[in-house]
């Protein structure tokens, strides 16, 4: 039972390690390995899971990057989503659709254009007013996923302390202290 959870193991450790880059008419899709798109290799459509996308030139299609960030120097055609990583747009960059950020950062350069909204979730965005964004610009703070979760941390707190102290006070029960002697 053993060996063949370790062979298993070792198999997919080395299926993991040994990923190669998969291609598709142009689009790019990692795991753990940094997507890298120059003006003489533009890249269609950009997927990346544990690693970041630099994207110098085009992107014709979506990019799209799971806990690693997107570096954006040129013009990506379509949306740029990103989870738990920051999104850097260098000066004079293009989005031609939506900027959406999860759990990061959003820094855009001057006379950045980004064609339809930018969202950051639970994230901040530094841009100055020269960004045009030819929709909504929405920005929901941090605080509001930490602020609940930062109470409801302090409540079950709470209530382990309280347990434990009335697990004490139950054991002490058994050991009486005598009165204090009189003068």
């Amino acid at each position: 039972m053993h060996r063949g959870f370790l062979a298993a193991s070792i198999f997919a450790a080395a299926l993991a390690v040994a990923s190669t880059p998969v291609r598709a008419d142009q689009d790019a899709v990692q795991f753990f390995h940094d997507i890298e798109s120059t003006p003489d290799q533009p890249v269609h459509d950009a997927v990346c899971f544990f690693c970041s996308a630099h994207i110098q030139g085009n992107a014709d299609g979506d990019i799209v990057v799971f806990f690693g960030d997107v570096e954006l120097n040129g013009m990506a055609h379509h949306d740029v989503v990103d989870f738990f990583g920051s999104v850097t747009a260098s000066d004079n960059s293009s989005i031609g659709g939506d900027l959406v950020n999860f759990f990061g950062s959003i820094h855009l350069g001057q006379d950045v254009a980004v064609r339809k909204d930018v969202v950051a979730m639970f994230g901040t965005v530094n841009a100055p007013a020269s960004v045009s964004v030819g929709g909504n610009r929405v920005n929901f703070s941090p605080l509001i996923f930490y602020g609940p979760l930062l109470v409801f941390i302090l409540v079950i707190y709470v209530i382990v302390h309280e347990l434990r102290m009335r697990r004490h006070r139950r054991f002490m029960q058994q050991f009486p202290i005598p009165p204090p002697p009189s003068q």
